[in-house]
């Protein structure tokens, strides 16, 4: 079986899942800095799935580390499944959460209404750049190891 890219238990899915994480990290970071966002159920779900991103892709980066510096098991086909599966509920979710924080936060800046006082909402919308770049990592992920699952 010829390596891929990207798939579980190369280098490049380590990248690729410190990447996510770093994201999901920063994305969480920018969205608790205040507590004004437990007011808006888009942030309160962009929060709940960055706390399910972040160990998914914490432990799959341990996978991968595993896997690169130790020794390379030959991926199971249960295992890869699940990872599969998982991937994609979290890379829609993370989808649906970004895109509903980004819509909440242009809402309230174009509204004429004291909803953004300061700086918030730009930390809102930080947050919610932060989460489609760890979409765009996660939704790399789910493609590389999908593409290696049919060959297991």
């Amino acid at each position: 079986m010829d390596e891929l890219p990207g798939a579980l238990g190369t280098s490049a899915s380590l990248a690729l899942r410190l990447g996510q994480a770093i994201f999901s990290v920063a994305s969480l970071l920018f969205m608790c800095l205040d507590v004004e966002f437990y007011s808006y159920t888009a942030f309160c779900f962009l929060v709940t799935i960055m706390g399910l991103d972040i160990p998914w892709s914490l432990t799959l980066a341990l996978v991968d580390a595993f896997s690169v510096f130790v020794k390379r098991p030959s991926p199971q086909p249960g295992i890869m499944s699940i990872v599969v599966i998982g991937d994609w509920v979290l890379s829609f979710l993370t989808l649906a959460a970004a895109c509903s924080t980004a819509s909440v936060a242009d809402l309230l800046i174009t509204s004429s209404g004291p909803f953004c006082v300061g700086k918030l909402c730009s930390r809102y919308q930080l947050s919610a750049a932060m989460a489609f770049l760890s979409w765009f990592l996660s939704l790399a992920s789910s493609i590389f190891n999908l593409w290696l699952l049919p060959s297991l």
